[in-house]
């Protein structure tokens, strides 16, 4: 394509999708009756596109489908359409990484975009905090598939579980699983509680007890997802104050409030009496069988004793 002035160079990456690009060889010759005529123009090779991936909620895989063995130097990207890069191989770990952490930050930005967008339509208490792709460990896994890709959003009081990002009202209300925040655990994986070769996991515990682990593919992803669940539950924690459940204790039935400014109360279900009251400072540890019982232990004020709660 002739030119009276040198194109400058733009990364693909500078917009909203990850272009796939082809350049014909140096040896690529053209016919002297094909040269520009005028003296200030010449000839420039430009870039063309095989394949354009839309980066809004696309999602990033170092390892094979469903395993946890890494490719080596080599990824692919695959659109929320399912359009996918094929295999990307790089000729060393540093250029590798360089382009999947470059990806991944413009994936964030964009929904970090989405995000604020969407939340200009939801009250105050049903903000989304959170949005992102995961691979869940199956829990029944077969050889072949070992992980599952899932989408996981933290919204108000609740993390959601699909199998596809949520785009209309309705999607919201069909998520695989949904949880309330401050009756769920997470915990990041240190490398000696990992499951397989795959790094950078997670899990969570549901307040049935059901453990579900999953991965992401950067650490930088990992701590944003820490980050993001530890302000989802600090919100929904600072806007309910006190949390009462029923409880039995000694054959009888009570009642046991959390109050998050003031502690821990205990007290009869048919008198409201009183039984005990702890502050958040008195509690040094707690146990469960993972079903129906819960053990507290406290420390009395005077005598400094623990004080044991079933």
């Amino acid at each position: 394509i002739p030119s009276d002035q040198s194109s400058g160079t733009s990364s693909p990456l500078c917009d909203s999708g990850l272009h796939l690009n082809y350049h014909p060889n140096n040896t690529d010759t053209l016919s002297c009756s094909s040269w520009p005529t005028s003296p200030g123009l010449r000839w420039e090779k430009r870039w063309v596109d095989l394949r354009l991936i839309p980066l809004l909620h696309s999602r990033l895989s170092q390892y094979i489908p469903g395993s946890d063995i890494c490719r080596k130097n080599a990824f692919q990207v695959i659109a929320v359409d399912g359009v996918c890069s094929g295999v990307v191989q790089f000729p060393t770990a540093e250029d590798c990484l360089e382009w999947l952490q470059a990806i991944a930050n413009n994936i964030s930005s964009l929904t970090k975009h989405n995000v604020k967008k969407i939340n200009r339509n939801f009250p105050v208490n049903q903000q989304i905090i959170y949005m992102g792709w995961v691979d869940e460990k199956e829990q029944d896994s077969v050889q072949d598939r070992m992980y599952s890709p899932k989408f996981l959003a933290l919204r108000g009081s609740s993390l959601f579980k699909f199998s596809a990002p949520p785009v209309t009202t309705w999607d919201w209300t069909r998520a695989e699983k949904s949880f309330t925040v401050y009756e769920i655990m997470c915990k990041i994986l240190k490398d000696n509680d990992l499951l397989d070769k795959r790094k950078h996991c997670f899990s969570v515990q549901t307040e049935s007890g059901e453990d579900m682990f999953f991965s992401v593919e950067l650490e930088c992803e990992l701590l944003i997802w820490e980050k993001a669940f530890q302000m989802a539950t600090f919100l929904e924690v600072e806007r309910i104050q006190c949390k009462t459940y029923a409880c039995i204790m000694e054959s009888h039935l009570m009642g046991l409030t959390v109050d998050f400014s003031m502690g821990f109360v205990c007290f009869d279900a048919a008198s409201k009496a009183v039984l005990w009251r702890y502050k958040f400072s008195q509690l040094k540890g707690s146990s469960d069988d993972g079903k129906s019982k819960i053990k507290f232990l406290f420390q009395n004020q005077d005598s400094k004793s623990i004080e044991a709660k079933v």
